[in-house]
């Protein structure tokens, strides 16, 4: 890790689509921190996320994970991060043991104990197949197979997509004990009590462009002072909604 702490950095990031550009982005988060990345569809957070792990080419800009340049460190940095996104249908034909079975052998720090740990934990059924899985135990059993080989930092695109609010708030809360243990996560949300619950710091993109990356206390103060009076983080989420739409 550098000497700051930061399990990832993000410096200049860019890509340009012939109808999309991603303008150059930059934030940090430290171990242990929660980021939620917030923006309307379309405005740069899926193509932002793939930029960071290089599943697109981005055009400009660096990446550095746990203080080594992840294009120069993919296979090594790949062992110690997870990715996972909502609404997933990878091997959606295929039992969850048998893409265990085929996971493992990735990883060279595969904890088997720690994912029979997750596996019940999270209450999931070994032999059931990935179509065979509501939203939210999809994105469990992706987190289980990240969690078991001790990713450091967790990227999830819309994790908790499709989920009822009772499966949010257990989540949200599987969040919160991963940060206790410096797990560092980035993940996008559209829904406030995701950013209420289990945020640290808050980064807005809109239009290809990231507008604020800040802690959340000071997030809700900026546009405190953009809205007036003492906005919570849900007037906030509605003031942002209502200016994109008038766009």
């Amino acid at each position: 890790m550098n000497d700051m702490g930061y399990i990832l950095e993000v410096n200049g990031l860019s890509k340009i689509y012939p109808t999309f550009e991603l303008k150059p982005i930059s934030f940090r988060i430290k171990a242990g921190e929660v980021m939620g990345f917030i923006g309307r569809n379309g405005a740069g957070k899926t193509t932002t996320l793939k930029s960071i792990l290089n599943l697109v080419h981005p055009d400009a800009g660096s990446v550095h994970i746990l203080g080594m340049n992840y294009l120069d460190n993919e296979a090594k940095i790949k062992q110690q991060i997870g990715y996972a996104v909502g609404g997933i249908n990878y091997y959606k034909r295929e039992r969850l043991k048998d893409i265990v079975a085929i996971t493992r052998i990735f990883y060279d720090n595969w904890d088997e104990e720690a994912y029979r740990h997750y596996l019940d934990a999270f209450k999931l059924d070994k032999n059931k197949k990935i179509i065979e899985l509501s939203e939210g135990m999809k994105v469990k059993f992706y987190l289980s197979l990240a969690l078991s080989h001790h990713a450091k930092l967790l990227i999830l695109d819309e994790p908790t997509s499709g989920l009822d609010p009772v499966s949010r708030d257990e989540m949200n809360e599987i969040f919160r004990k991963l940060a206790e243990k410096d797990v560092a996560i980035l993940f996008s949300t559209h829904i406030t009590s995701n950013l209420e619950k289990c945020a640290d710091t808050i980064s807005y993109i809109k239009n290809g462009a990231l507008l604020l990356s800040a802690e959340k206390e000071d997030f809700i103060r900026h546009y405190a002072k953009e809205i007036g009076g003492a906005p919570t983080l849900e007037d906030i989420m509605v003031h942002i909604e209502r200016e994109e739409v008038n766009l």
